[in-house]
């Protein structure tokens, strides 16, 4: 699932670079799986129908539907699917208040409940008034999630939240048994209070991939170093060690108007069916980090997808995207030109 950035919208000046970006996501990912994305508005629906049709992508494999939004952060505003030990599924639709209110995110809170209202989901969409952000949630499939206190504790989200109360809203909705908290860890020129998406990620049950900086003049050295710490101090649910996999650190990338560092990350990598798209920053580290979750996923196919544009905004790969699980989107949305 993508959202397709509004011409007026915060992309305006780089439309053309992001929207290079994401054609490249959508071509990577068909070659494996269907993709769904929401268009702001039907003059941009027409023209990726025309785009996506002359780059010979089949319709089956794309469904483009008109839903208002506000940004291109899918990842945060998009449902989370959820399938039980019997196998059915559900999506979960968390508020989402542009990071704690940092942005403009009306539209985008209401972007599921459009796509719901367009019959695009095939199985229950169930609404929830807690605020959670997909990027800020990581599991690994079986019961155990990660994240970090600094996000999910935050009082920008949920008045007063308690590490108790978000532990039994995450047991309640998501099946998890148990949580590990990350007290450290951020990357500057982050707007989302360090989403475990840019700092740690789960590739199988028993093995993470994190950033970790090896420069210590470099000022995210003490927080990532402290978080390596807590990382290799965590345990799998049989109390064996996690197999850690550190990934590579850029040189520092800045935005060329006024300087600001940007959160270029490796961690913002996105699993797709029989592959992993690889964010890539024009660093010598790239090939590093290839290399690296090549190990990780050795069963997967590795595509690198260029993000020096999505930094601009202050997100990466992951950030863009949201997957959706088999069986929980409309199918015959794909087996018609969209409309």
């Amino acid at each position: 699932m993508l959202t397709w950035p509004r011409p007026e919208g915060d992309w305006a000046p780089l439309l053309s670079r992001i929207e290079a970006t994401l054609e490249r996501i959508v071509l990577a990912s068909v070659r494996y799986q269907r993709v769904l994305i929401s268009a702001p508005d039907r003059a941009t629906q027409a023209r990726l129908i025309k785009t996506f049709a002359a780059y010979g992508v089949a319709p089956h494999l794309l469904c483009i539907l008109v839903a208002a939004s506000d940004d291109t952060w899918t990842r945060d505003h998009g449902p989370i699917g959820v399938a039980n030990a019997e196998g059915a599924l559900r999506l979960y639709d968390y508020t989402f208040t542009g990071w704690g209110g940092k942005f403009p995110a009306a539209q985008d809170n209401q972007l599921n409940g459009r796509l719901k209202e367009a019959g695009v989901w095939a199985c229950p969409v169930i609404p929830r008034d807690l605020v959670l952000e997909g990027g800020g949630i990581e599991t690994d499939g079986l019961g155990t999630l990660l994240t970090t206190e600094a996000c999910l504790l935050n009082p920008n989200r949920n008045t007063e939240p308690s590490q108790h109360d978000i532990e039994a809203a995450l047991k309640e909705d998501l099946g998890i048994e148990r949580v590990l908290w990350l007290k450290n860890g951020h990357l500057e020129g982050d707007d989302t209070d360090s989403h475990i998406d840019t700092l740690a990620r789960f590739c199988a049950p028993d093995t993470i991939a994190y950033v970790r900086c090896d420069n210590p003049a470099d000022p995210h050295f003490p927080a990532l170093k402290a978080m390596e710490e807590e990382l290799r101090a965590f345990r799998q649910s049989n109390g064996e060690p996690y197999r850690l996999i550190p990934l590579p650190w850029p040189e520092p990338a800045h935005d060329p108007e006024d300087g600001h560092r940007l959160p270029a990350t490796y961690a913002n990598f996105l699993i797709i069916n029989d592959a992993v798209l690889v964010p890539s920053y024009a660093d010598p580290a790239d090939v590093v980090a290839l290399n690296a979750l090549a190990l990780a996923f050795p069963e997967h196919t590795l595509i690198p997808i260029d993000c020096t544009s999505v930094i601009r905004q202050h997100g990466s790969l992951h950030c863009l995207t949201m997957q959706l699980p088999r069986g929980s989107v409309n199918g015959a949305l794909f087996a018609q030109e969209s409309s």
